[in-house]
């Protein structure tokens, strides 16, 4: 009786418990906006093998259900795809091709590889648009090929790409923490570092020299973004070898310009100034703005490519020194990829996501969260300026908020 008893509690308890769940269940679909359910019906429809068989046969579904099951092969073959990618560009095919089309034999001569290698290079080369075939069997430059070819920051980007292919090999453990500084990690020696005032030109060269090949382009989504005319004075934060202010400079004969990075990098950017006949009006200064002042006087600050490199707490040290080292109608511009931009999400959220995990410092942000940022540290009139592909970078403007003084 005893043991009956107990089960009829047991019993009872749990069908509270059975109750007690459908309730919740009932009050969390009742809290479900109306686009999350019909989500969440989208997803049962698309989830059911069944459906899935109707929608590749349907005609009025199958082209539908192919761009689908062709993206989502292209999600999976991603890794294939780079790679071909990778050998086109360290064999020079682009280069083999620049002057015109040429028959698969002679490539095989010039890259050197065998014949039916460089045939099957080619022939994946043309399904991904970086070759077309050509009259007379021979292969030319296709669409993405050509336009590679008048992008040299690009394909200096496609060969740094490597090293993050070998520091994503396990992914899970990356995003656990688990595995130690990879190859970015060391190839970026400044991020995090509370020393990298003292780092080597050695150190800092390979990095400098990855910088300027993408740094024209991004000059050019600044100046498509921002005019730099009615300003007299800018200093240009992480500037590298100075390829962004001479760019800027040509631009803006009266603007002066100061430019401020690590001590061994502002070295570069002087020969490069002297070398073009621009020490009259920019100088380079060698510094940390983790530990000291920056340099004042300038009207404008920009920062391109910059802050995203960074955590938090440094990027909030840095918009305090800027906010110091401005007049009070100085500007800050912002210039870098930005989280939640529509249309360049899988750049943002995906590509530098992962790309500054590896490199084990930094995040993209979206423009909200820089706005709280600016805002902080006492910035005001903040814009996102439109750019013309802010897939590259965004440009953002901000201005000094008078009423936050000497904020340290």
């Amino acid at each position: 009786m005893a043991t009956i008893a107990h089960r009829g509690v047991a019993g009872k308890n749990s069908d509270a418990r059975s109750a007690a769940e459908t309730v919740s269940s009932v009050h969390a679909a009742s809290r479900l906006s109306l686009h999350d359910r019909l989500l969440g019906l989208r997803d049962s429809i698309l989830t059911n093998p069944g459906f899935q068989r109707f929608a590749g046969r349907f005609v009025l579904t199958r082209p539908i259900a192919r761009r689908r099951a062709g993206a989502l092969f292209d999600l999976c073959a991603g890794f294939v795809y780079s790679q071909i990618l990778l050998a086109c560009v360290r064999l020079k095919l682009f280069d083999q091709l620049a002057s015109g089309p040429l028959a698969s034999a002679e490539l095989a001569a010039r890259l050197p590889l065998p014949v039916d290698a460089t045939v099957v290079l080619l022939d994946a080369a043309v399904s991904l648009q970086l070759l077309q075939r050509r009259s007379g069997g021979r292969y030319g430059l296709g669409s993405l090929g050509a336009a590679l070819m008048g992008n040299p920051g690009v394909l200096a980007m496609i060969e740094h790409h490597a090293m993050l292919y070998s520091d994503l090999k396990d992914p899970i453990a990356l995003l656990r923490g688990d595995v130690g500084a990879g190859q970015l990690a060391a190839y970026w020696p400044y991020a995090g570092n509370r020393q990298a005032a003292n780092l080597s030109r050695e150190a800092t060269a390979p990095y400098t020299a990855l910088m300027a090949a993408s740094q024209p382009m991004i000059a050019q989504q600044v100046l498509s973004a921002f005019s730099f005319r009615g300003h007299r004075c800018l200093l240009d934060i992480g500037g590298g070898d100075g390829l962004f202010i001479a760019e800027i400079a040509a631009q803006t004969p009266k603007l002066r310009c100061v430019l401020f990075d690590l001590p061994a990098v502002a070295d570069q950017a002087s020969e490069r100034f002297r070398a073009e006949g621009l020490s009259s009006r920019v100088v380079a200064i060698g510094g940390s703005f983790t530990s000291g002042r920056l340099p004042e006087g300038a009207d404008i600050v920009s920062l391109v490519r910059v802050i995203h490199d960074h955590n938090d707490a440094d990027v909030m040290i840095l918009l305090r020194a800027i906010r110091n080292a401005l007049p009070s109608n100085g500007t800050l511009l912002i210039a870098e990829p930005l989280s939640g931009v529509r249309g360049s999400e899988p750049i943002g959220d995906a590509y530098f996501a992962f790309y500054l995990l590896a490199m084990g410092s930094g995040r993209p942000r979206t423009f909200e969260r820089l706005r709280e940022m600016l805002r902080e540290a006492g910035f005001t009139d903040i814009a996102l300026r439109p750019a013309a592909m802010p897939m590259l970078a965004s440009v953002i403007t901000a201005r000094i908020d008078n009423k936050f003084v000497n904020l340290t």
